[in-house]
């Protein structure tokens, strides 16, 4: 473990100093020395902590990351090219808003204009008499033209001595008359534009774990076209190296955000409601996607959960629950219509989550403010449960938290949930 030089520490209590006496610019400036020196300043309940600074940019706190805008990326962050969609080829059909059922009746359309403008190949539509003559004509030998026949002939020239062909020419445009009354029969295709998959980003919040993230991510890649961004909080036994090295791997798919602060579950600062609203505000998709680094991809399980959403269906998610008669106790449901969705996977419409403000801004750790953030949503909420190709390895954020923190906090945010319950 790297020893911290004498003067960084110094540099270190100078800014505890500045912040005690919440001289903010000041402590600002001397943060920035510290990192000029190679190290890292971050705040405890105890004071502070230094650690070597990583070779990538890191914000000080989750509040400080910039949240740009579509298309306006900050310098220095491992970038997207291009937003993903889910599913490609037969699979993008299936989204929000498909048009199999336009392509469909344009198609319709094509073959009844195409039918008609060739009556002679639906001769079942045609009357007995028609069709033979159509029959008969296009039995009969083709001219050949010749010399003068060729060019500069007017149609009375043409047919001049030949009524044959006069004959032959009268009955096609009898027979095309009788079937093909385009103005009378047809109703012009409207034109439908190619159905647009929507975007889809999923969004990890990196805590620790590092062997867990690189499972989760390396399955999202391999088997689904969604982007993916991860805020790494503290880089916690080097899980946020792990993240920045997955962002260089797979440049076009993974960007990283890294933060200095700590989450709350360790002793830090960093609350699992801010944070994820932070994560939510720095996607620009059209779907966010919210899945702990412990749930694995056996399949593309993201596509079914895209497919779900409507304007009345919010969010759809793998796990669902509902309450108890007395709201005290909540089950696992049924595949269907849920009152809450548990935060291991679920999907959710970006404009849905942004238009209730994000996620509970009180919630410090992730227990029942799933379900919180379930009830505030407007509109529907599906599970789909054991359709989804999906499983869970050791859920950490649960087993491996202080079993008293972890009661403390559910308990707060439950009573947040109770509330929620007896309002609607």
């Amino acid at each position: 473990m790297n020893e911290v030089p004498p003067h960084v520490t110094g540099l270190a209590e100078q800014r505890a100093r500045a912040r005690a006496g919440r001289d903010y610019a000041g402590a600002d400036a001397l943060r920035a020395k510290i990192e000029a020196e190679g190290w890292l300043v971050r705040d405890t309940g105890d004071g502070f902590e230094l650690t070597p600074r990583p070779p990538f940019e890191v914000w000080p706190t989750v509040a400080s990351v910039p949240e740009p805008g579509a298309g306006d990326r900050p310098p220095g962050q491992a970038g997207v090219a291009d937003s993903g969609t889910v599913g490609s080829g037969a699979a993008a059909s299936g989204t929000v808003g498909s048009g199999a059922a336009g392509r469909d009746a344009a198609s319709m359309d094509a073959g009844r204009v195409a039918e008609a403008a060739d009556p002679s190949a639906r001769p079942e539509r045609l009357g007995d008499l028609d069709a033979e003559r159509v029959a008969e004509t296009e039995a009969a030998p083709r001219q050949k033209p010749e010399g003068s026949e060729l060019v500069g002939r007017s149609d009375e020239d043409y047919h001049e001595g030949h009524p044959e062909r006069t004959i032959s020419s009268q009955l096609l445009w009898d027979a095309s008359l009788a079937v093909s009354r385009l103005d009378e029969t047809i109703t012009p295709a409207e034109p439908h534009p190619p159905a647009v998959p929507p975007t889809v980003t999923v969004g990890l919040l990196v805590d620790g774990w590092p062997d867990d993230l690189r499972d989760c991510v390396r399955a999202l890649v391999a088997r689904t076209e969604a982007r993916i961004i991860g805020l790494d909080l503290g880089n916690v036994d080097g899980a946020g190296v792990v993240l920045e090295e997955l962002a260089e791997e797979f440049p076009r798919r993974v960007e990283a955000w890294h933060v200095a602060e700590t989450p709350h579950w360790r002793g830090g600062t960093a609350e699992w409601g801010e944070s994820r609203t932070k994560l939510l505000k720095l996607d620009s998709s059209d779907v966010h996607v919210v899945m702990e680094t412990s749930t694995i991809l056996d399949g593309d399980a993201i596509t079914p959960l895209v497919k779900v959403l409507t304007d009345d269906v919010a969010a759809a998610g793998w796990k669902g629950v509902n309450p108890g008669a007395d709201g005290h106790d909540w089950h696992d449901a049924e595949p269907g219509e849920v009152r809450g969705l548990l935060g291991h996977l679920f999907a959710v419409r970006r404009d849905a989550a942004l238009a209730v403000g994000g996620f509970p801004e009180g919630a410090r750790y992730y227990r029942n403010a799933d379900l919180e953030f379930s009830l505030t949503l407007p509109g529907t909420l599906v599970a789909l449960d054991r359709d989804l190709p999906v499983h869970q390895e050791r859920h950490r954020g649960y087993h491996d938290v202080d079993p008293g923190y972890r009661d403390r906090e559910s308990r707060r945010t439950y009573d947040r949930v109770l509330r929620l319950l007896q309002d609607t």
